[in-house]
């Protein structure tokens, strides 16, 4: 249950029962006439026994609907990191290995599992990777989404962890957020504001005024805000953020020394071409050559 709890943000409470109410049925009606089933398919005989099986079977699928339509039957848990689990883990292998009085203390460290679980904090704001979606949490405590695009599988894995039971497409997501053809804007609930900049010119207002700024571009070197852009998400891929006093506590999907075979690091970045150019600028007598003002090919955005 805490495995399900920790990767599926859900758990069944009600699973014992079901197991108690199918599981005999299983044992002693579902697989000896599947069985005889095919003992008897030489012989043409099965017809009777796959229709016997077909019978238990459909008693499972009841027994489930049943316990699915009970009252708290789905039992919906918040995030909460790896430790947790670990000491959930440890309390429940105590708990069964031990023979001893000893055992006991397996409940403790199981009730501190439980705890720690419960008292992780949620993030104020989540960032996917391509900045088409931003999660924030605003005054009533709940997520609203900021969709300019992409698909709803972020959402719905959001929501999950945050415990809630509301769908992609629910209208009250967008409940806290003003939007124009330059951006969008929200409110966290202690009034911090968090803009999501699609143009240039939100610039202007958004560096001044706001205290997170999400942005598919590169913001001006002299922007006041905290700013999530293209060269931060590339590095670290999807973001989640805490307001923490004045500053922002940012976890990454990909952290900094992030290694996987199926997520590489990666490989040491190269001089940027702009220093090349200041080297070579520099070995140049004066007037040698003119400056060329191309755009490189990583600033320009998808059209241009």
């Amino acid at each position: 249950m805490p495995y399900a709890a920790f990767h599926f943000h859900r758990m069944a409470p009600y699973g014992v029962l079901a197991n108690l109410l199918a599981m005999p049925v299983v044992s002693a009606w579902v697989m000896p006439a599947g069985m005889l089933a095919l003992l008897a398919m030489p012989f043409g005989f099965d017809d009777f026994f796959w229709r016997l099986m077909g019978d238990g079977l459909q008693w499972m699928i009841d027994v489930a609907l049943w316990v699915a339509s009970l009252p708290g039957a789905v039992g919906r848990v918040t995030a909460f990191g790896p430790g947790a689990l670990l000491v959930i883990t440890a309390g429940l292998l105590l708990i069964c290995l031990l023979r001893t009085p000893l055992r006991w203390t397996g409940a403790i460290l199981l009730a501190l599992g439980v705890v720690w679980a419960a008292r992780t904090p949620l993030p104020d704001v989540l960032v996917a990777q391509g900045a088409d979606l931003v999660g924030i949490r605003t005054a009533g405590g709940n997520l609203s989404i900021i969709k300019k695009s992409g698909d709803s599988f972020a959402v719905r894995e959001w929501l999950a962890a945050d415990a809630d039971p509301r769908v992609p497409g629910n209208p009250t997501l967008a409940q806290g957020v003003a939007c124009d053809e330059i951006g969008c804007v929200a409110r966290l609930a202690d009034g911090t504001i968090v803009t999501l900049a699609t143009a240039a010119e939100a610039y202007d207002d958004d560096c001044r005024v706001a205290g997170l700024i999400v942005t598919s571009r590169r913001a001006p070197p002299d922007c006041a805000a905290t700013v999530i852009d293209r060269i931060l998400r590339a590095r670290s891929g999807a973001l989640a953020l805490r307001h923490v006093g004045d500053a922002w506590e940012i976890t990454a999907a990909r952290p900094e020394g992030y290694d996987r075979p199926w997520a590489p690091r990666d490989p040491p970045e190269a001089a940027p071409p702009a220093a090349a150019d200041a080297r070579s600028s520099a070995s140049k007598p004066a007037g040698a050559g003119k400056r060329d003002a191309t755009p490189r090919a990583e600033d320009l955005e998808p059209g241009e």
